[in-house]
């Protein structure tokens, strides 16, 4: 891995390149996934069907493009049961973690008749998209559908590409079963993007969408919002790790690699004040990354968007972190607890040595849809609120309204807004004030 100094120059330029990652720079697909997106809101099931011919080679109609009761119990007689087990375990670490996030409305009252408050309401119907294709990903499946599930949301559709036999991965069907998911579709891609935000006659139209993928489905999702609501516009993973001389190269040298095998686009940044760490850990990704099945794309995201940068100090290293927001930071230093104290951007962190970056993809619980290309510097993982929404409550008795029957008419008179002000007169009239 290359070993940088850092300077303040170097480190605008890191942060230009990492954000080139971004699905906001990919403006050359844009047309391609409005014309899906154009086509599936005019012509249905019609568009839809031709698109997951075109795209995915499968043959999917009106009559099997929802997911079945006897393929979900194939499914089940497929999966390995040790695989299950894990499931069920991961998905109550994940479960008892968001139950905690749970909201409640609440109401305040006081003495003259003022009664305010907030309405907690989940969302009616939400869509959670799954990507196909190279990988399975049944732990992206849990993360999306818990914490809607927690939320209390009514009806959870999840829509995930099929193979060119018409099926779907069976690990991906358990999990979303265990998950509590209503309804599983075979679409993907921009096409099921659309279908998920302006309905067709096989699938229903949702109020948010959740969930990565490819290039083509966060543009859709961002072309959509507004139609629907959605969690965020997902760039590639990365980490980030923040160590001292106290760090084991190892470790480190493994972490980074843990997230450069998702794929060509991935980032791994190493920061640290040791320089004598940064050589040890530059030796050993090499020396990793030789053995490993996914060597080539390891060797491709490390050479585009793999950094070792050293500072003069911790805190410079903190300071340095904080800028990148990476989408995970690893704290591996002699008080990693301290040093999290300090830390503002960050999706996820991993305190010490052994909470390595693969506990929270699959199994501690906290959930791995997390903010990517520099947004932890404004937004959060998905969590139980982003199935939620609230409302306020306002009850103002007579007197309590005549109370501040003046100060409102001020107010909207100051905004030159007369019908405003007539409506609280016209109460007073009745009254004969």
């Amino acid at each position: 891995m290359r070993i940088e100094k850092i300077t303040n120059e170097n480190l605008n330029t890191i942060l230009e390149n990492l954000l080139k990652r971004s699905p906001n720079n990919y403006g050359d697909y844009e047309d391609v996934v409005k014309g899906i997106l154009e086509e599936v809101k005019k012509r249905g099931d019609e568009a839809l069907f031709e698109y997951t011919k075109k795209f995915d080679g499968a043959f999917i109609t009106e009559e099997n493009i929802l997911v079945s009761e006897e393929e979900i119990e194939q499914a089940y007689r497929n999966i390995d049961d040790d695989l299950l087990w894990v499931i069920r375990k991961s998905l109550k670490n994940i479960k008892s973690f968001h139950e905690k996030q749970k909201q409640r409305s609440w109401i305040d009252t006081h003495d003259n008749g003022v009664m305010l408050g907030q309405k907690v309401t989940p969302l009616n119907r939400v869509g959670v998209y799954v990507p196909g294709g190279k990988a399975v990903y049944p732990s992206s499946v849990l993360m999306n559908i818990v914490p809607a599930k927690v939320a209390g949301v009514d009806e959870i559709i999840m829509v995930t590409p099929p193979e060119k036999d018409n099926s779907i991965n069976s690990t991906t069907l358990v999990a979303a079963r265990e998950a509590g998911v209503s309804k599983i579709y075979k679409v993907g891609g921009a096409q099921g993007i659309a279908a998920l935000a302006y309905g067709t006659k096989s699938v229903p139209k949702v109020d948010k969408i959740t969930g990565p993928g490819n290039i083509y489905v966060a543009l859709a999702k961002r072309a959509v919002y507004g139609h629907v609501s959605i969690d965020s516009i997902a760039g590639p993973s990365e980490i980030l790790i923040l160590a001292d001389e106290s760090a084991n190269p190892k470790f480190v040298a493994a972490d980074l690699l843990s997230q450069a095998e998702h794929d060509e686009l991935a980032s791994a940044i190493l920061v640290t004040s040791s320089i004598e760490l940064a050589k040890q850990v530059s030796d050993w990704v090499s020396e990793y990354t030789s053995a490993l099945p996914r060597k080539e794309i390891i060797e491709k995201s490390i050479e585009n968007y793999g950094y070792i940068l050293v500072t003069d100090s911790l805190e410079e290293s903190i300071g340095v972190a904080n800028e990148i927001a990476s989408e995970h930071l690893e704290i591996m230093t002699k008080e990693p607890y301290e040093v999290m104290t300090k830390i503002r951007n960050a999706g996820a962190i991993f305190i010490g040595e052994y909470s390595s970056e693969p506990l929270g993809d699959y199994y501690a619980g906290p959930n791995h849809v997390l903010p990517t290309n520099g947004t932890a510097k404004f937004f959060s993982p998905l969590s139980v609120d982003d199935f939620i929404k609230k409302s306020s409550l306002i009850s103002y008795s007579k007197e309590a309204l005549f109370e501040a029957a003046d100060d409102i008419m001020k107010f909207a008179t100051a905004e030159e807004l007369s019908a405003h002000a007539h409506s609280i007169r016209v109460r007073l009239e009745e009254e004969g004030r």
